[in-house]
């Protein structure tokens, strides 16, 4: 098991690109799946999520390569309808393929996916989806079984206690392209992750409107055909960047950050009276070296609102601010493992419900940490990187499931860190 050691107090100065969005391509993995054509994938980020999905869509039968570096290749003459626990248990994400295996087999047998760290996050959702297009559905011995022989279009209400659904989203999109009929869902994800997987389908042959709003309209197609395709920049992985950026008071270039998919980080940013210059349509600059972070209030929600995956880098960044700040969790209200590591540093950080208080302005110093997530790994990099002296944060292989090559890319950054073995 990797850890990394990082030498707080340098101020991060270069370039850095972002890399293709993993929240993405794992369902566009599983979207190969509805054709016995070779879908071709393009940027796709080195990760072990994604080394993960590969393993489970070839032991499901399909062909699939890393033919180079970013590129996937995937054909899925022959299918198996049975995702077994033993693969789906290491990643929530391969629930995605329960609306594929639905319809392109007519049938599925998907294992329930494991509990997950940062709270709940149910499937009941993608359960509702499947039966409202005329599945049978159930659950027997851990595995969601569907009977989808008699699958056709419906209106659907994907609504949750917490908002939209995007896994469950992509999942019913999925299973719908091949419907007999329309298919309307009602309260979509709006997430860019959504509009770039329905971008793929149409290119498969899917007729698909609206993706993008909360209302998406799906006309089944009697079968669909390869595809290439590039994979959008990830833009939880550019606000990670750009968060990195000025907590260490340092100038970069991140070269990928889209302003049209992190308008309500640069808001809350703008607020925190951190000012990002936007150099183009897909690069945007920073310079911190003379900023003063002010303390905000901030509420994690459903796209376009404050991304939950940002949430634990925006705490590490509001320790420099002077002040009190509070950071609201809307999406998962217990996503808060970062905060005893966090205060293991020297950070004042309380929690009352779904609000972290940050008590801001104290000088972190570098010790032992934990990452217990990937998004609270990302900001115990962060928190180290604003630190005085060397910290250790072990486990982790959760940065290495969302962030490829993050420590080489700090590197390049002038960051002083090393990856080490436990």
């Amino acid at each position: 098991m990797d850890s990394l050691l990082i030498n707080g107090g340098c101020r991060l100065n270069g370039e850095v690109s972002v890399s293709g969005a993993k929240n993405a391509c794992l369902p566009m993995f599983a979207a190969a799946l509805l054709t016995d054509q070779k879908c071709v994938l393009k940027n796709v980020p080195d990760l072990s999520d994604v080394r993960f999905m590969a393993e489970i869509i070839s032991a499901l039968g399909a062909e699939i390569s890393n033919t180079a570096s970013g590129v996937w290749e995937i054909q899925a003459k022959n299918v198996s309808p049975i995702a077994p626990y033993d693969l789906v248990r290491k990643m929530r994400a391969s629930i995605c393929l329960l609306g594929p295996l639905s319809a392109r087999l007519k049938k599925a047998q998907v294992s329930m996916p494991g509990g997950c760290v940062i709270g709940a996050r149910p499937v009941d959702l993608h359960i509702k989806g499947m039966k409202a297009l005329n599945c049978n559905v159930e659950i027997d011995k851990g595995y969601i079984c569907v009977d989808a022989r008699r699958m056709r279009g419906a209106n659907i209400y994907l609504g949750g206690r917490y908002g939209s659904t995007v896994t469950g989203t992509a999942n019913i999109i999925m299973a719908s392209v091949l419907a007999v009929g329309t298919t309307v869902i009602e309260n979509a994800a709006c997430e860019p992750e959504i509009t770039d997987l329905c971008k793929m389908l149409v290119k498969m042959g899917a007729i698909i409107d609206g993706a993008g709003s909360p209302t998406i309209t799906i006309t089944g197609v009697p079968r669909l055909g390869g595809v290439e395709h590039s994979v959008l920049p990830d833009r939880i992985e550019a606000g990670t960047w750009l968060i990195a950026a000025l907590a260490s008071k340092g100038k970069v270039l991140v070269k990928g950050a889209l302003k049209r998919h992190l308008g309500s980080l640069l808001d809350v940013l703008e607020k925190a009276n951190c000012e990002i210059e936007i150099r183009s349509a897909t690069s945007m600059y920073v310079d911190a070296s003379k900023v003063k972070i002010m303390p905000i209030e901030a509420t994690t929600l459903p796209y376009p609102g404050l991304p939950t995956d940002l949430q634990a880098q925006l705490c590490a960044l509001m320790t420099q601010a002077k002040g009190i700040s509070i950071i609201t969790e809307r999406i998962y209200p217990e996503r808060f493992m970062h905060v005893p590591e966090l205060c293991r540093m020297g950070a004042e950080i309380s929690r009352e419900g779904a609000s972290a208080i940050i008590s801001g302005g104290a000088r972190l110093s570098g010790a032992p940490v934990m990452a217990s997530d990937l998004r609270a790994s990302a900001a115990l990099v962060i928190a180290a990187l604003a630190a005085e002296g060397q910290t250790h944060i072990s486990r982790i292989y959760h940065l290495d499931r969302g962030y490829e090559g993050i420590d080489t890319k700090l590197a390049s950054l002038g960051a002083k860190i090393e990856r080490v073995k436990e």
